[in-house]
């Protein structure tokens, strides 16, 4: 089994780090003492939890198990399992900021000044930092950039990384733009079945309908045009550590064209992406 440690300075990203990983399949466990570990693996449904391995986040919070450390990632290993630490840090300038900014306190901070909790943070965590397989500096780092540089790290390649969920869904703008939408597209601009009497009772979902939407040669070009967009922007936001990605397909009432729209997409992108589909307007139309 996978294991990784994410340790590391308060305020320097671990929970971010942590998240990534959670997002890639890995059990992941906060403050967990080490001495805990092989109890931990002894529950029978850890191989379901962990689909990836188990990833633990390691701080100054419990110095116990820092104490225990080495011995217990000695055993880990000797056990046939690979593990991994990862060593989060930034300059003290950069986590008295992040703290001002968030407003927390420290957690060794309740009888000194930040400094002074930092400090003393930094020498207990040192022996982490030694043995540490990789130290993300994350001084300069953005949000985004460190939940790349974290794939980066897991995977070497980030295409190699578990498959970006791309949510397509159609919707009625006389509904509302869905609030979760990262992307939004209107394709009010095609023709409209429903001023066709024979079309009006059908969806998008059935066949006449799209063929009507699909009869003018503007639709195979939006969806030509939109295909390739997309094919350049999910990469993009893979490398951003995003691990799902809501598109939304609008027409005037979210039954015809972004249904049939929303159909053609998915059998396109599928082919490369998880995608899953989702018709929020299609009932209240129905209704």
């Amino acid at each position: 089994m996978n294991f990784i440690v994410i340790t590391g300075l308060s305020g320097s990203g671990k929970s971010t780090a942590a998240r990534v990983l959670e997002d890639e399949g890995y059990y992941v466990v906060d403050n967990l003492p080490i001495a805990l570990i092989a109890q931990l693996l002894e529950q029978e449904s850890i191989d379901t939890l962990a689909r990836s391995g188990i990833a633990i986040v390691v701080d100054a919070r419990n110095p116990a198990s820092l104490a225990e450390g080495k011995i217990s990632f000695d055993k880990i290993r000797s056990a046939g399992h690979k593990l991994e630490i990862y060593f989060l840090d930034a300059t003290d300038e950069a986590l008295i900021r992040r703290f001002s900014t968030t407003r927390r306190r420290h957690p060794l901070g309740r009888h000194s000044n930040i400094a002074s909790a930092i400090e003393q943070e930094r020498s207990m965590l040192q022996p982490y930092r030694v043995i540490a397989d990789v130290v993300f500096d994350t001084t300069e780092l953005s949000v985004h950039q460190l939940k790349a540089s974290v794939l980066l790290q897991l995977y070497e390649e980030i295409d190699n990384a578990v498959p970006m969920v791309v949510r397509l869904q159609s919707f009625g703008f006389r509904y509302g733009i869905p609030l979760e939408s990262d992307l939004v597209l209107d394709v009010r601009f095609l023709p409209n079945p429903h001023y066709n009497d024979s079309l009006r009772p059908l969806s998008g979902l059935d066949k006449p309908v799209r063929e009507y939407v699909f009869s003018k040669s503007q639709c195979h070009e939006f969806i030509q045009r939109t295909t390739s967009w997309l094919s350049f922007l999910l990469p993009q936001y893979r490398c951003e550590g995003k691990s799902y990605l809501t598109v939304s397909v609008g027409c005037t009432g979210g039954h015809h064209r972004s249904v049939a729209i929303v159909e053609a997409l998915q059998a396109i992108i599928k082919e490369t992406h998880n995608v899953k589909v989702f018709h929020r307007d299609l009932v209240k139309e129905e209704g």
